[in-house]
Parts: structure tokens; sequence; C-alpha cells
């Protein structure tokens, strides 16, 4: 993050604030934090203006929207050379299934999260698509037994 040196006591209280209610008013956050709503306001835009708040979103229910099962995998791959991986990394990108992707050190060399409606619908995406791209080596997937944490 880089900014934790410019982080007081308050700031942190206004962001463990905000990450359990991203809707909370300046008024009702201020309360919490014990100032004044003018100050708090300054903070929180001074926050956002150096990039530690980052944006606020809505957290979705999996199962409502259709995605109620969630996968991760583990991703190899053999191929080595610029183009191949560009496009890989792109192709997955663009899938509506993969809500994170990451390129991790060592091994695995990637992590993909994916959330679809049911087991068919991951055999569906894992044999339709993601199976069939160049430069693959292994695939594993990995199914959720219960989630025991959660931090957006």
């Amino acid at each position: 993050m880089g900014n934790e040196g410019v982080l007081d006591a308050i700031d942190r209280e206004i962001l463990f604030h905000l990450r359990q209610d991203g809707r909370l008013t300046n008024v009702e956050l201020a309360k919490r934090v014990g100032l004044t709503p003018p100050p708090c306001l300054r903070r929180v835009k001074r926050l956002e203006d150096v990039g530690v708040i980052a944006g606020y979103r809505a957290v979705l229910d999996p199962e409502s929207v259709g995605r109620g099962l969630e996968v991760l995998v583990d991703v190899e791959v053999y191929a080595n050379d610029r183009k191949t991986i560009e496009e890989f990394e792109e192709t997955v990108t663009s899938y509506d299934e993969v809500i994170e992707f990451r390129r991790m050190f060592g091994r695995p060399d990637y992590f993909i999260r994916v959330a679809v409606a049911d087991h068919a619908a991951y055999e569906a995406f894992l044999t339709g698509k993601l199976s069939g791209l160049p430069g693959l080596l292994r695939i594993t997937s990995h199914l959720t037994m219960r989630k025991i944490k959660l931090d957006a």
C-alpha cells in the first residue's frame, strides 16, 4: 500500500468502519470515530485522494445472481514466449466466469477464482473454455467445503 506511514489511529478506525459498511453517512462515521463531520469528511476525502480508499462496491450474494459455486483453480503453463502468455492472460481475463486472476511466483503459474451456477456450468467452463487454451500444462480445481473467513 505504501501509505501506512500517513495513517494514524483515527484513519485506521475510519477504514475499519467503512470496510464494515461502505454506505455509512459521514455523520454516523464521524460519531463512531469521535470526530465532528467536517474533519471526518476531510480525512475520508484525503484517504480517497492518496489511494488508500480505492473505491466502493456492492457485495452481491452469489446464489442470488446465479454464481453459487466458486472454484479455485491452479494453472501451470509450459509456454514461455511472451505472445502466448499475453494471449492466455487476455483470454482468461475476458471470461465472465473468472472473478479473480493472479499470476503467481513459482508454482502454480496462475491462480483463478471462478464463479458459476453449479457443477455442470463449471464443467462447461473448464472443458469449453479453459482446457483448450494453448500453452497449458496442468489445471487443478479445488472445490470449497466451507467458507470460514471472507474479507473483501
